[in-house]
């Protein structure tokens, strides 16, 4: 929810910056070789203007976006790498103790299946008798 909130604000943002980017008039007539122009641009200006400060009311509100959704996109990897670390934790604390456990006391026999069988076996059944044939 915070991420979907803070990326519609970063697009809107950007998208704002661009325009106000944009709409700006340029500052001079350009920079000559250190002549009059160089010191109109690099010089003390003054208080900026609306559009000066709305840039950079937008360039502030897009740098911490920026930084807001690095930091929650990372919170994935914080999250996997400690699950990693635990598993580690948990599988070395069971291989160090099962050696010790086996140390201590051999591993039972193994248990044969015992069968009892419910009724007594049926004795064969003999064929019965064939009549001679007669000629």
């Amino acid at each position: 929810m915070l991420t979907a909130f803070l990326t519609v604000l970063h697009v809107t943002a950007a998208m704002f910056l661009i325009l106000v980017v944009l709409l700006q008039q340029g500052k001079g007539g350009g920079l000559g070789a250190l002549g009059g122009g160089a010191t109109q641009v690099f010089g003390g200006g003054g208080a900026g203007n609306f559009m000066t400060r709305l840039t950079a009311i937008c360039a502030g509100i897009f740098m911490m976006t920026s930084m807001s959704l690095a930091y929650l996109s990372s919170g994935g990897d914080r999250a996997m790498r400690k699950a990693l670390a635990d598993e580690a934790a948990q599988d070395a604390a069971a291989s160090s103790s099962t050696p010790a456990m086996q140390a201590e006391e051999p591993p039972p026999p193994p248990q044969l299946p015992m069968h009892i069988p419910l009724k007594a076996p049926e004795a064969p059944v003999a064929p019965a008798p064939t009549s001679a044939p007669s000629h």
